[in-house]
């Protein structure tokens, strides 16, 4: 896809602010933003609307029923897998309303090393954040009146999250072989499986370089329709 895509049409599954929109739309592509909260969907259409490229729907969290089979070139996702409790349904969907030759996106979901850490990963944890960022977040931790509420919580619910919804777990997490299972029973095509080490603004630079082609944590995956 390049810019001037011209009648490209893609819909990002969960778009919150907009980062995985931005992009779309910066390539020309119309696209239509999916999420559950009306708050980001008012933000996307603030930010993005006088584009021409940029429309908004509100979606449950569960399947994309609202949205017509075979509608896009590209069906993305960044980060969000993780947040629903199905994922293997809201793939499934997600692959519904893909047009036969249109393209599945999947990005930023942890591997399996984030859950079953190699020597050289747990290495590069130990290593990559400056002690002086470890002791900033400690003090702000002690005085967030949200870090004892959520204490609480946990003791109360040991799966609470902070943000209100669903997250991996290492004993419940993003199955790739059940995907990859599932896109191949829709008939289609994996065209890319890659594990990146995720890069965070925390992170001393010369270690994440270091560290980044000898370990990982996520993956991105992308899938075309036959």
């Amino acid at each position: 896809m390049t810019s001037g895509t011209g009648n490209l049409r893609a819909l990002d599954v969960g778009c919150g602010s907009g980062n995985l929109t931005r992009h779309l739309i910066d390539l020309g592509i119309a696209t239509l933003s999916a999420d559950i909260s009306e708050k980001f969907l008012n933000l996307i259409e603030r930010n993005f609307s006088r584009t021409g490229l940029s429309e908004t729907i509100k979606i449950n969290g569960r399947d994309l029923a609202n949205i017509n089979d075979c509608t896009f070139d590209l069906a993305a996702t960044y980060s969000v897998l993780h947040h629903v409790q199905d994922y293997l349904h809201l793939v499934r969907e997600m692959c519904r309303v893909l047009k036969r030759g249109g393209v599945l996106y999947l990005d930023h979901e942890a591997n399996e090393t984030f859950f079953n850490p190699s020597a050289e990963y747990i290495e590069f944890l130990k290593s990559a954040t400056p002690k002086s960022v470890l002791l900033r977040r400690f003090l702000a931790m002690l005085f967030s009146a949200e870090f004892y509420f959520n204490f609480v919580m946990k003791r109360i619910k040991p799966r609470y999250a902070g943000e209100g919804d669903i997250h991996v777990w290492p004993d419940d997490h993003i199955e790739w072989d059940k995907i990859e299972q599932l896109l191949l029973a829709e008939n289609f095509e994996i065209i890319l499986k890659k594990d990146y080490l995720l890069y965070k603004g925390s992170y001393l630079k010369d270690v994440y370089e270091t560290y980044k082609h000898k370990c990982s944590d996520m993956r991105i995956l992308l899938a075309r329709k036959r």
